[in-house]
């Protein structure tokens, strides 16, 4: 029994971080396969994303031009990823992703912020940082 009556309780279960990376896994799942509704299921319909490709140029705008790189680009058999939860709250989390080798052969880190809706995470906003290929 625990009659722990203190200010130091923890809020957030393990249980919730693998929520994330599992939603996070849609994601890089989706890449691997070339499967664009399976990388939605780790997104809001309404996400946003911006970052920098080769570190110079910006791109971004609604996540549907996510959806449509992996359409025109195809499945990313050799791609390579290690996901981190960063921070985390009862309902809200970022994910960092450090990727190699995606569908045209770039690297990235991508910082995902996630929400808790409905029971059910789902990645806001994405930021990227596109290395040089």
């Amino acid at each position: 029994m625990n009659d722990c009556k203190c200010d130091n309780t923890k809020i957030v279960s393990v249980k919730e971080y693998d929520a994330v990376i599992t939603a996070a896994k849609y994601y890089v799942d989706g890449l691997k396969s070339g499967d664009a509704d399976l990388v939605a299921k780790a997104f809001h319909k309404d996400a946003v994303m911006y970052g920098l490709s080769n570190g110079t140029t910006l791109l971004g705008g609604p996540i549907s031009n996510l959806y449509d790189f992996v359409r025109q680009n195809g499945n990313a058999t050799d791609i390579k990823t290690h996901i981190d939860v960063l921070a985390i709250t009862p309902t809200t989390a970022v994910v960092r992703i450090d990727m190699e080798k995606d569908a045209i052969g770039a690297d990235y880190n991508d910082f995902l912020t996630f929400i808790k809706l409905d029971g059910r995470w789902q990645a806001i906003a994405k930021v990227f940082h596109q290395f040089n290929c």
